[in-house]
């Protein structure tokens, strides 16, 4: 069952990259960033893809994804300004959000202070957390919105490179194109088998706590 529903999820999110351009980039990474589970190792590299067929440009790509990340944080600074932990253990769950994560994020906040906001944008779990911490500091809201997005901009970045290096490549090299035909079929069922792993991990470990 969470196979099918992840596959829908990337179907989801190709269908409104595809139907929205740009805004469906800063949309979707906006929704990554508010924190809902929504994987943004698929949405930029399929946005990278797009690259490699002439619709977008590279850097427009990672700007819109940076962009993207900035708006959503914005809702998990202010849940963790005026709600503080007890509003995200509370309703965290509904997103996947338990005091693991949450503890690891405040932990990374307290050791690094608001650099933590520049530097877990470029850590994967960490960066999808860093707000909630950031907004019960009350961290500065200018110097926030700069770490984040300057934090965000080489993650977007790389994974959209990567995705237009291997749409070149599909396309030009023909034994890569026929090997990555045999194996799609396995690579897909790997990374809707681990992000199955995820939810059911962060379910379970929420129901025991």
């Amino acid at each position: 069952m969470l196979h099918t529903l992840l596959g829908h999820v990337a179907t989801w999110i190709i269908s409104v990259i595809s139907a929205m351009g740009y805004a469906g980039i800063v949309l979707l990474m906006g929704i990554e960033s508010a924190c809902i589970p929504l994987p943004s190792e698929i949405i930029m590299p399929f946005s990278g893809y797009l690259v490699s067929t002439g619709r977008f440009e590279l850097l427009a790509v990672a700007t819109a994804g940076a962009i993207g990340c900035n708006l959503g944080s914005i809702p998990a600074y202010f849940a963790g300004q005026y709600g503080g932990r007890p509003f995200i253990l509370r309703w965290g769950k509904w997103v996947l959000i338990g005091a693991d994560e949450l503890d690891k994020a405040e932990r990374f906040f307290a050791r690094f202070g608001s650099l933590a906001v520049l530097i877990g944008r470029l850590l994967p779990v960490i960066r999808s957390f860093i707000a909630f911490p950031a907004g019960m500091a009350r961290m500065n809201q200018a110097k926030f919105h700069i770490y984040t997005f300057v934090g965000s901009w080489p993650w977007c970045f790389a994974l959209a490179l990567v995705g237009d290096r291997l749409g070149v490549a599909w396309r030009t090299d023909p034994r890569l194109g026929e090997i990555l035909h045999k194996l799609d079929a396995v690579v897909v069922a790997a990374i809707l088998g681990l992000g199955a792993f995820y939810v059911w991990h962060r379910v379970r470990a929420l129901r025991k706590g």
